[in-house]
């Protein structure tokens, strides 16, 4: 289990417990030092952290109309989003242009491909970004960027023939200029970063001094858990660190470990890798990661990655609409059906919702391949308006009439009715606990979602 899943898991047991208010906190405590303890977090961070929203939680008596177990958690919620920087939010678009972005790491840590999704990230933007290969030790890093540079429709520049990886940078660095680039992001050669590389620390550094940049990046695999304290301290000796990305985060049991530890650093933790694939690269702000991780959601992120959609607006007013009411239609599901072939799996995207990702999802039930998109997408299509609008007259007759008519089979149709109940079951509990946030003063009010959880 990751990080992020066990945080999630104790929240949801506590809502659901049924021990006396004291007894619960003490017990979430503890389960939460275990949880922080496996994720690498410093000790002596996770003891002052619980011992902090222990004495809160007994001594601090809530708001009016605000449960305990609504405080606590809103408790809980201020305390980690302090633990992973506070109320930072890091500026990550470029104060100038040209801008130029120098990436060090330690090897294995994602740092090639770290770098096409910076690039693709700052495309979306309108920004013009192209990518040099300065490493010429690890085999294949040239062909690597070069294909993932063809991957995003990106400029490449490097010499898989050179060997001297500062000649590179300062050759390249005039020809992505020539070609209008204003943003420009170097990859380096990796480091262990444990005293075997003296000379390529001392190359970074010469190769900082030539190109100048904007902005040295250091890339940190979350797996190193509370190690990356001293590999942050370490690069940031060598050449000092303007930002940093922690990637691998979806994967890995030390995460939490990783963020405190560069938290404590007192670095910008800009971005955050939740995927391997190319988009999955996210702006980090602590607030917003803990509310996700406590299962409170993160409707931004949500609302960012949906309007890369063509129908977000058809979307965005039916899926609102649809959570303010508590039930969701067939049409909203064709609809959810085409954005998920852009942004992945259901469960991904409810997990950014609020109230419904606090929810026990069944991955393997919310995950739906292409091929079945294609059967439910044509059922609907098959659908008529009296059927689309009051699903329950389908009976065993018109599942007949619509599996033929979408060259699909009756069990097909009855699963594509089955994922709708579970969906709308989903969606009843949300609405629920649009108040709980509320009630917890995070505030909703600049997040889009018009009047969800307003009482008709």
């Amino acid at each position: 289990m990751s990080f992020l899943e066990s945080i999630k898991s104790l929240v949801v047991n506590f809502l659901k417990g049924r021990e006396p208010y004291e007894v619960a906190v003490e017990n979430f405590t503890k389960e939460l030092q275990k949880a922080l303890l496996k994720a690498d977090v410093n000790v002596k961070l996770v003891v002052e952290l619980t011992k902090r929203i222990k004495e809160r939680a007994l001594k601090e008596p809530p708001p009016p109309y605000i449960s305990k177990q609504e405080w606590f958690i809103k408790i809980v919620y201020d305390e980690l989003s302090t633990l992973f920087g506070g109320d930072v939010k890091p500026n990550v678009f470029p104060i100038k242009t040209p801008y130029i972005m120098m990436l060090v790491g330690v090897q294995g840590s994602g740092k090639t491909t770290t770098v096409a999704k910076l690039a693709y990230f700052y495309k979306r933007y309108g920004y013009k970004p192209c990518l040099i290969c300065a490493d010429v030790y690890r085999p294949a890093a040239y062909e690597q960027l070069q294909q993932l540079s063809v991957a995003i429709d990106v400029p490449f520049c490097g010499d898989s023939k050179s060997t001297d990886a500062i000649d590179i940078a300062i050759k390249c660095k005039k020809l992505c200029l020539s070609k209008g680039a204003n943003i420009i992001i170097i990859d380096t050669a990796g480091r262990h970063g444990y005293g075997e590389e003296e000379l390529l620390l001392k190359e970074m550094q010469e190769i900082a001094k030539a190109v100048e940049p904007d902005e040295v990046v250091l890339v940190i695999d979350a797996s190193m858990g509370q190690k990356a304290y001293d590999l942050a301290l370490r690069f940031h000796q060598a050449t000092p660190i303007g930002s940093i990305i922690v990637t691998k985060l979806d994967g890995t049991a030390k995460g939490g470990g990783a963020l405190s530890a560069v938290a404590a650093t007192k670095a910008v933790i800009k971005f955050v890798g939740v995927g391997e694939k190319i988009p999955e690269l996210e702006v980090f702000e602590p607030r917003r990661f803990v509310g996700r991780l406590l299962g409170l959601g993160d409707l931004p992120t949500l609302i960012e990655k949906l309007k890369s959609v063509e129908r977000y607006k058809e979307f965005e007013e039916r899926f609102t609409k649809a959570l303010a009411k508590g039930k969701i239609s067939l049409v909203d599901i064709y609809l959810q059906l085409q954005t998920i072939r852009k942004l992945g799996p259901l469960s991904k995207i409810l997990q950014l919702i609020p109230g419904l990702s606090l929810l026990p999802l069944d991955d393997k039930q919310l995950r739906i391949g292409e091929e079945k998109i294609k059967k439910w997408l044509a059922i609907i299509d098959s659908m008529t308006y009296e059927e689309l609008k009051n699903p329950k007259i389908i009976d065993r007759s018109r599942m007949q009439r619509i599996a033929i008519g979408s060259g699909t089979t009756v069990e097909d149709v009855k699963e594509l009715l089955k994922y709708y109940e579970m969906v709308n079951s989903f969606i009843k509990n949300a609405r629920r606990r649009i108040g709980l946030l509320k009630k917890l003063g995070i505030d909703l009010s600049k997040l889009d979602i018009g009047d969800i959880g307003r009482e008709e």
